[in-house]
């Protein structure tokens, strides 16, 4: 037990009057990242929240770290990469909010032993980046997402990658991976559901070791929903050294069945977990602010976002208002600096470019700041 909440203030509101088709039949084909939507198709989380939630078994990586084998080592870390997309069945019914520019979220899990801190680096194209470390691993990634309707589905096509260094005694092993494609169906009638398809490769930096995850896409004419399957591969020789499978909503096997071992499943869901947006209990916590955290956050950290807090309380249309206005702000905010030709500069992350790709790297300075003299006396623009 973690001694945090178990339940949302409010379940959902409903939604039943709204409708999608005439929001959404003059887009389709586009890129909707930049498009306005309802607060009613969000669920009171951000992306940076959602990049959080992904540490959500975080174990696996603690476990990944203690295996002396280096193949035993890519399983655990592609139980962990799978596990990222275990919630999301769940969650057909409703989407993150898009962060503000310069907004922040931290997370500080002493039960998991890891802290956690994201900010939105940029609104045109959004990106939003994270780093989180522990004794075992540090855990840093940059995500792009372009978000396409095609008329009964919607489509999620992350760019970027996840990033894991693994700190073992012998080794600090760096894994680095890809997104696949998620894709919510039945937008218009009936029962929504989510499906993940594409491939997903795992690669070790540092040792000539793949693990290649193919996420089986759905159809019509199959029973067979929600597979994965995969191999570790020992790139000197071409050689498959380990074979996975199973299901990204159920669970993830090694070896071959009947025998083969359980390296991941889910944990159970909360009770009434349909009324409150499909969160898992790890997810119901995520957004929680108590007094004594208040005092030590910045402000420009998601909890104090008062749209996405009102939609948690189930305020449905001051939350709808006070979305509106915060786009508009942000709006006019970076309309004033093109005028000035003013640059935004991230506080606490930096471009930069490694192994060849173009990434954001954390400064380092979040903590140190936080520890002395905290963020009350730090000039942070105005968010809300």
């Amino acid at each position: 037990m973690t001694g945090r909440r178990t339940k949302l203030p409010c379940p959902k509101p409903d939604t039943e009057g709204l409708s999608l088709w005439n929001l959404l039949c003059k887009n389709i084909g586009k890129d909707l990242s930049q498009v306005s939507m309802p607060v009613a198709l969000n669920e009171p989380l951000n992306m940076l929240q959602r990049m959080c939630e992904e540490l959500e078994y975080s174990e696996l990586l603690d476990k990944a770290s203690e295996q002396s084998d280096v193949y035993e080592r890519m399983v655990y870390v592609a139980a962990f990469a799978v596990s990222s997309y275990g919630s999301s069945y769940y969650r057909a019914g409703s989407k993150p909010f898009n962060p503000l520019l310069g907004e922040t979220y931290e997370c500080i899990r002493d039960d998991k032993g890891f802290k956690f801190i994201a900010e939105q680096v940029s609104h045109h194209p959004p990106v939003s980046v994270c780093h989180a470390e522990s004794k075992n691993f540090i855990f840093w990634q940059d995500v792009r997402i372009k978000t396409k309707f095609w008329g009964k589905s919607m489509e999620f096509q992350p760019t970027g990658y996840v990033n894991v260094q693994l700190l073992c005694n012998d080794s600090k092993d760096h894994y680095r991976w890809n997104k696949v494609t998620t894709c919510v169906h039945n937008l218009f009638g009936g029962q929504r559901s989510v499906d993940q398809y594409g491939e997903l490769k795992i690669t070790n930096l540092d040792k000539n070791i793949t693990c290649k995850l193919t996420f089986v896409k759905a159809s019509y004419f199959s029973a067979k929903r929600h597979e994965i399957h995969g191999v570790v591969i020992n790139d000197n020789e071409g050689k498959v050294v380990r074979k996975l499978f199973g299901k990204w909503n159920e669970a993830l096997y090694c070896g071959v069945a009947p025998s083969a071992k359980c390296i991941w499943r889910p944990g159970t869901m909360p009770e009434d977990y349909e009324l409150y947006y499909g969160f898992t209990r790890f997810a119901m916590e995520l957004n929680e602010l108590d007094l004594e955290m208040a005092k030590v956050l910045p402000k420009t950290d998601t909890r104090f976002r008062p749209d996405q807090r009102l939609l948690e309380e189930g305020d449905l249309n001051r939350a709808e208002s006070m979305k509106l206005n915060l786009e508009q702000t942000q709006r006019e905010r970076r309309k004033q600096k093109e005028e000035t030709g003013e640059q935004h500069e991230p506080k606490w992350f930096r471009k930069t470019v490694r192994n060849g790709i173009e990434t954001w790297e954390f400064n380092h300075t979040y903590w140190d700041v936080r520890k002395n003299p905290g963020f009350t006396n730090i000039h942070f623009e105005k968010l809300w």
